[in-house]
């Protein structure tokens, strides 16, 4: 299972160093056969690509943070027995995970509070996850017991202290699943980029890179002879190329978060 799962990545890697004959013909199967960067001295020439690779960056990081600030205080106030409608609470943040205001409703509520076109879209209007509010709010009622709570006001610990204080430092678990969580939703975000973002010096490297594959296939679509063979193969290397550069970032990260994933999924997925 880890082979197959494993050797599709590495064959995206190979091929994006591979000539792109050599990947149709099927001789590439372990190494690239012929060594070949042209997909991604292309993709390097385009000057916008550093520039959404940035936007990209500032856009994960900035997102995971205050998705963190918003959705882990949520599952807390949601684990607390003694929330004043604590369960009418619950059934609203339920109901939006299977039912949606649509796409024209949410388009107009950005725009009418100003975020339209500008940096804190891809932040601030989708920040709020009910399934990640949902399995943090599990994870407290599971793993962190009532009578630490007492203990705190024993000690004269307010809310916010014991919060802080003893609650999130017991919680590394379950914040780095939720923290990796969202990095990914974020990173790999391409459609509200192309709803909500018209100006190209704001747009993530995904929909960078889907513009500049859409844009070579319809040249090479457009041409024949030799040049549509050439032009499709550099669309064919630039499009493995694109694939390893997106998601580089993100398969780094994830080792160093390895540890907490299991446990974190596993106490914040099932009550004890």
């Amino acid at each position: 299972m880890i082979l197959a799962i494993i050797y599709p990545l590495w064959f995206i890697i190979i091929a994006s160093f591979s000539n792109p004959s050599d990947v149709a013909n099927g001789r590439v199967w372990l190494w690239p056969e012929h060594l070949d960067l042209k997909g991604y001295q292309a993709l390097f020439k385009q000057t916008i690509i550093w520039r959404s690779y940035g936007n990209t960056i500032l856009y994960t990081a900035l997102g995971t943070l205050f998705g963190l600030a918003v959705n882990i205080p949520a599952g807390y106030a949601l684990s607390r027995q003694d929330l004043v409608g604590r369960k009418w609470i619950n059934a609203l943040y339920v109901i939006p995970m299977f039912i949606s205001g649509g796409l024209v409703p949410i388009y107009l509520t950005v725009k009418g509070v100003g975020l339209l076109n500008s940096f804190w879209v891809m932040i601030i209007p989708f920040a709020v996850s009910p399934y990640n509010i949902i399995v943090a709010r599990t994870f407290f009622q599971s793993s962190i017991p009532d009578s630490l709570w007492e203990a705190a006001q024993l000690d004269g610990a307010s809310t916010f202290k014991y919060f802080f204080k003893i609650v999130l430092p017991l919680s590394k678990a379950v914040m780095a699943v939720l923290g990796l969580w969202t990095a990914v939703g974020i990173w790999n975000q391409w459609f509200n980029a192309l709803i909500y973002l018209q100006n190209e010096n704001l747009q993530p490297l995904q929909l960078i890179l889907r513009r500049i594959l859409i844009t070579n296939q319809q040249v090479a679509g457009n041409t024949t002879g030799q040049l549509a063979a050439e032009l499709q193969q550099l669309s064919d290397m630039m499009k493995y190329a694109s694939i390893v550069i997106s998601t580089l970032p993100i398969m780094c990260v994830y080792p160093f978060l390895q540890k907490y994933f299991n446990q974190g999924v596993m106490l914040g997925s099932v009550k004890g």
